[in-house]
């Protein structure tokens, strides 16, 4: 699925429609977001995050590799966001027992630059390739993405 987003509320609003499939979704759900600096994944997960009720602000986690907030949803406890550009490879987040958070059935997961760690992702990860096609233009591809975002 492609989608072209021609603002930061348009990457929020396609955001806030996914996160609202996901959390009808059986966990743990793990998002895999790629694609060039300035692509627009942290201005999409500030749209995701929100919708999922995390009341903090989205910042990118680039120098702490990951910030957890609680959600609360009968199907999931937390959202974790990963930013995986200053890591070397998979061995770096299992260094950080980032096994069990990507295993809990209870966790929803996005992890920015995951081709880093792409061989830790589950097979149901659903994978976000962000293109930057002008200063405010994005185009999202969805790869393994609900069926129901391209009907909405």
């Amino acid at each position: 699925m492609d989608f072209v987003t021609n603002n930061a509320q348009e990457t929020q609003e396609l955001a806030r429609k996914l996160a609202n499939i996901v959390l009808k979704m059986p966990g743990p759900v793990v998002l895999s977001l790629d694609g060039e600096l300035g692509g627009g994944k942290t201005t999409f997960l500030q749209g995701f995050a929100q919708e999922l009720g995390v009341a903090e602000n989205i910042t990118s986690p680039t120098f702490v590799i990951f910030n957890h907030y609680q959600i609360n949803n009968p199907n999931f406890m937390g959202f974790y966001h990963f930013d995986c550009y200053r890591l070397q490879g998979p061995q770096d987040l299992l260094d950080l027992d980032a096994e069990q958070i990507l295993k809990n059935p209870q966790n929803i997961v996005a992890i920015e630059w995951a081709e880093r760690i792409k061989d830790l992702l589950p097979e149901n990860t659903i994978y976000l390739q962000f293109v930057f096609v002008e200063e405010n233009k994005r185009e999202i591809k969805i790869k393994n993405g609900p069926q129901e975002l391209s009907n909405n």
